[in-house]
């Protein structure tokens, strides 16, 4: 059975609008890239409410979750919090954290030409992004050090926090995709294959959808487009899952499109 894989995006710039949504697409690619799929992707504000119940959703059935914004320490981040919450534990100094952001503001003092002072009042609020939910493990993160955090919760959903940042969090989600999901990763083993179904309409198509799903283990899938610069009006329908599934499956489509006398345009195929 596939892990679901979701998506998390926090913050109220992306809903108003002063913002666009880069991770979206982003996580898709990451994920193709490695054979994987997205299952869901939700967007959230910047409150505390909304975000804990998200997060508890998230931790009570079995995946994979990537939280993407809010963990900084201002007073409008709320993930740290919100995920301890959600999972019902305290929030602690994580100790690889706690050395991690010392460590970055050593080397920020050493750019300056300071002396590194651990009690100035900045200092000691920085540690603050270091202090997780009791029980979380650590992200690295390539592009400054401060790092996010990963927890597990009671139904065995596991969600990795990472920053907003996409100079951040891409390659922080990349690390984690290739050292706590590798064992996830199905490069060549997934397939999607299609083709355009001229002038249809889904209605028509949809018993021999169904069919083919009863039939093999695959999703079936339909893409209508009203305004097509070659095609226009037109349907692509196809069939994705395993390959040797797929290749099953398509075939069956195939053959009940010409049974019902549906004209047809190029094929696809995705892996």
């Amino acid at each position: 059975m596939t892990t679901p894989i979701g998506l998390i995006i926090i913050g109220d710039e992306i809903l108003s609008g002063k913002r666009s949504d880069k991770h979206l697409p982003k996580v898709i690619e990451l994920l193709g890239a490695r054979g994987m799929s997205l299952s869901w992707a939700r967007f959230v504000g910047d409150d505390r409410q909304s975000i804990t119940a998200n997060l508890r959703d998230a931790f009570a059935q079995p995946g994979i979750v990537f939280s993407c914004g809010g963990i900084g320490a201002t007073p409008d981040d709320h993930t740290r919090q919100c995920a301890a919450a959600a999972l019902g534990v305290e929030l602690t100094l994580h100790p690889d954290a706690r050395l991690l952001i010392e460590s970055r503001m050593r080397d920020v003092a050493a750019e300056q030409g300071q002396e590194f002072d651990p009690q100035r009042p900045d200092n000691v609020h920085r540690y603050n992004m270091g202090v997780f939910p009791v029980g979380a493990t650590i992200i690295q993160n390539p592009y400054n050090k401060i790092p996010g955090f990963s927890c597990t919760g009671g139904g065995g959903g596991q969600v990795h926090f990472v920053p907003g940042f996409p100079v951040m969090a891409w390659p922080m989600i990349e690390w984690v995709l290739d050292h706590a999901c590798a064992h996830l990763h199905s490069r060549g083993s997934w397939l999607e294959r299609s083709v355009i179904v001229m002038g249809a309409m889904e209605a028509a198509l949809t018993p021999l959808m169904e069919q083919v799903e009863r039939e093999f283990p695959v999703k079936v899938f339909s893409l209508p487009s009203v305004d097509h610069p070659e095609y226009g009006r037109h349907i692509e329908l196809g069939v994705k899952g395993g390959a040797e599934a797929v290749g099953e499956a398509f075939a069956s489509l195939l053959a009940g499109l010409h049974q019902c006398g549906a004209p047809l345009g190029p094929e696809m195929v995705r892996g």
